[in-house]
């Protein structure tokens, strides 16, 4: 215990412990946040947790790093791939839908549907581009799930595309793969876990409601992904990779949990 305590009473801290203490809580997967606070959730637990010596902001910041990444491994490890997200019926729908996003809608990027052309790429066998045409054409599914934002609300919509499985599979994909890569036109990227990708409700979405997918929903492309939060859902997709290197993210760069599953 002594040299747990030595890791935290070095220096004066200039961080709140108690805010310290309660963001870390947040981060961690409910199992392991029910024994951390159960076991008393103090600044010497976190210091053994995450064998990190807590003296400073940065030492701060490098503990809540390793809480993250330690409740990415576990909800990966966690995740069923074959476990279905709930679907409502239309009556559910939520209407109108709310748009989403780190900018007014008014700046959602305007996408040229004769230009668009779908770049593929990493580890792929197929990497030529695909028209919107193209795409369309491919076999469609709809769905009707819950969008979960990160912010606490959630709205029920009616998806339409072609699962994400299918497409990755008709392209070659490795799908040993670490990861699969988002490119958005405003500037937006994120990756996601192979195992998401393959699951069967992980969708290219080309329509919202029965109608081709609004510009405020993400037009041409939304990947639709019920199985995790909001911010994991791009919008305006330019490019797909699959990949088995970490390319981070727009939120995941700030902080947010990569993984970031229901």
């Amino acid at each position: 215990m002594s040299r747990i305590m030595s890791r935290i009473r070095k220096a004066p801290l200039s961080v709140d412990p108690a805010l310290l203490v309660r963001d870390a809580a947040r981060l961690m997967p409910a199992p392991t946040r029910r024994a951390f606070l159960r076991g008393g959730g103090s600044l010497g637990a976190l210091a053994l947790l995450t064998g990190c010596d807590i003296v400073d902001g940065p030492s701060a910041e490098r503990v809540l790093m390793k809480v993250s990444t330690f409740n990415d491994r576990v909800q990966a490890w966690l995740f069923d791939p074959n476990k279905l997200a709930p679907t409502y019926p239309e009556s559910a729908i939520t209407r109108p839908f709310p748009f989403n996003a780190y900018y007014p809608e008014d700046d959602a990027p305007e996408v040229d549907r004769d230009d668009y052309k779908l770049e593929v790429g990493g580890m792929v066998d197929d990497k030529r581009k695909w028209t919107l045409e193209e795409l369309y054409a491919l076999p469609q599914e709809t769905q009707i799930t819950r969008h979960v934002c990160i912010e606490g609300w959630s709205a029920i919509g009616k998806w339409t595309g072609t699962p994400l499985r299918d497409f990755l599979r008709r392209v070659g994909a490795d799908t040993r793969a670490k990861y699969v890569w988002f490119r958005c036109a405003e500037g937006y990227s994120t990756s996601i876990d192979m195992a998401t990708a393959l699951h069967a409700q992980t969708q290219m979405t080309f329509a919202f409601d029965g109608e081709l997918l609004p510009t405020k929903y993400g037009f041409p492309i939304k990947v639709r992904i019920p199985t995790k939060l909001g911010f994991k859902n791009p919008k305006h997709v330019m490019e797909i990779a699959v990949t088995d290197k970490y390319l981070g993210g727009y939120w995941e760069d700030q902080g947010y949990n990569w993984f970031s599953g229901l």
